[in-house]
């Protein structure tokens, strides 16, 4: 079993909002086959607390445009480690440093890796951002 065209679709949107808010390192794996509970895992991180809000703010606002709200949220008032589950798709922001100790890919590196369509417009927008600082 794979992800679903949805599932895919709904990370591909979120990752384009993560990437708008400038989230770095943005990921998903297709989990559908040692998972029952989603198809696909989308990671992202940030160097701080207020742009992990700012991402997680971003991705709900534009998948709300879609109809569709998280069914659980969960950390957004420590900023660290912030989910969003929306069933099928459950996105994780994470401030950069709790993404490297926790190395969530590692623990899904069997998983394949979804594609995720940002093409180089996402890369030079990180790479602007993190030239800036």
């Amino acid at each position: 079993m794979t992800a679903t065209e949805s599932s895919i679709a709904i990370a591909r949107t979120a990752a384009k909002a993560a990437a708008d808010k400038i989230a770095q390192d943005i990921v998903a794996m297709d989990v559908s086959e040692r998972l029952a509970l989603a198809d696909v895992f989308l990671i992202a991180s940030a160097p701080s607390e207020r742009q992990v809000n700012a991402i997680v703010d971003g991705i709900e606002e534009e998948l709300a445009k879609q109809d569709l709200r998280p069914v659980r949220r969960e950390g957004r008032s420590g900023g660290r480690w912030v989910l969003l589950d929306y069933a099928d798709v459950v996105i994780h922001v994470q401030h950069e440093e709790d993404r490297v100790f926790y190395a969530l890919e590692r623990l899904w590196k069997d998983c394949p890796v979804v594609d995720l369509q940002l093409g180089d417009d996402a890369s030079a927008k990180a790479g602007a951002a993190a030239e800036s600082e």
